[in-house]
């Protein structure tokens, strides 16, 4: 599940393959940017910001999301895809290298100097090197609703997902409809900080410290399963701002009292 360390590395792999050299090929496949050209252009550089990705080509930004199943692959020229034809979304294509998006949820160009038009609202992001923590905690501990909606917030703080929210609320021991504003915040987010920069050099991310298949999450995906440090059943419900976007959310009742 793409999540701000999953952001992070593929902008790390894509700014490798692409970073200064000229795009010789350059295709958008959804409407409102399919005519854009970058071709001659040269890329700046492929960054993340939160859960956005900003390929930065000549004076524009080829702006992209992947939410639940996007992702981008690099490709040498000629190399045989790993998925369908039809399900790309945008190519980028330099010397040595073609960068395949796939399933993305919104593709978009637009120029550099407006990138403040699709990533202007976010909070601070917790892999930047403008991470401003104590700005992230302020807009935490000021939002009434549960606490589990206010990590997964873009606007209060940009890179926690669905999985960090809810193995954070478990380490942490609290329950995810707790208003934000009875936790402490400061913890909580240092807390999350040091897990999401503790997970990206690791093919796979864990919370317990234990790699194994089926022993990476404490609660995550885990409802009617022993709690692993108090064997109570784990539950599960669904939490959001509204109902178009509601997420699983899985706690211990004993080990997260509400």
């Amino acid at each position: 599940m793409p999540e701000g360390d999953t952001v992070y590395r593929a902008a790390a792999k894509l700014s490798a393959a692409l970073t200064g050299k000229v795009v010789t090929r350059f295709d958008i496949r959804v409407p409102g940017s399919a005519t854009a050209d970058l071709r001659g252009e040269t890329v700046h550089e492929v960054a993340a910001r939160g859960k956005h990705l900003l390929h930065r080509i000549g004076g524009y930004t080829l702006h992209s999301h992947l939410k639940m199943e996007g992702r981008w692959d690099v490709y040498r020229p000629g190399e045989r895809w790993r998925r369908p034809a039809f399900k790309a979304r945008a190519i980028v294509g330099v010397t040595g290298a073609d960068a395949v998006g796939f399933d993305l949820a919104m593709v978009e160009v637009l120029r550099t100097a407006d990138e403040h038009t699709v990533i202007g609202h976010l909070g601070p992001d917790l892999l930047a090197d403008d991470w401003d923590e104590a700005e992230a905690v302020r807009r935490v501990a000021a939002d009434p609703r549960e606490a589990h909606v206010a990590l997964l917030d873009q606007r209060n703080v940009a890179g926690f997902g669905n999985v960090y929210a809810n193995e954070l609320l478990f380490v942490r021991g609290i329950a995810p409809t707790t208003p934000a504003t009875e936790i402490d915040a400061q913890a909580t987010i240092a807390l999350g900080e040091r897990m999401i920069r503790a997970n990206l050099p690791r093919p796979e991310r864990t919370f317990t410290g234990d790699t194994r298949p089926g022993r990476r999450f404490w609660v995550y995906g885990r409802e009617g399963a022993p709690c692993r440090r108090c064997g109570t059943p784990i539950r599960a419900t669904s939490l959001g701002a509204s109902e178009t976007s509601e997420r699983n959310v899985y706690w211990c009742p004993t080990c997260q009292p509400g």
